[in-house]
């Protein structure tokens, strides 16, 4: 067999890798709107990409790149249960209400980013 045969397999996952970073790419502009002071990113981006990753989730099942729809998925729910666990600090204290949606802020961008070192070096999320 010739070494430059592509399969359909091989297409599916170039597919599920191109979807990833689409997905991660929209996740990063979200997440770096939220850490930059005054940048205003809409909500409808970040539900757009956790459409994507809903979606293609299936897709994906039985391959390495299922953990990476997997980790987004979480990351955004986690990220917004912890954002509506402290908004009320916003309400009552201004001060610790930025502190604790910065803190949120950073880590969600640090799992997006950490995702998408990983969706290039071809390796899958940990749990």
């Amino acid at each position: 067999m010739p070494n430059d045969i592509v399969t359909v397999e091989d297409k599916d996952a170039e597919s599920l890798r191109t979807i990833g970073w689409v997905s991660y790419l929209l996740h990063m502009v979200v997440a770096l709107g939220a850490v930059v002071p005054g940048a205003q990113v809409s909500v409808l981006i970040l539900l757009a990409a956790l459409l994507i990753d809903f979606v293609k989730r299936d897709d994906a099942q039985g391959t390495w790149q299922a953990s990476h729809f997997s980790w987004r998925i979480r990351s955004v729910l986690w990220a917004g249960v912890l954002y509506l666990l402290t908004s009320w600090l916003w309400l009552l204290f201004l001060v610790p209400g930025w502190i604790a949606w910065t803190l949120i802020s950073l880590w969600f961008f640090y799992r997006i980013v950490k995702g998408m070192v990983r969706l290039h070096a071809g390796r899958p999320m940990d749990a």
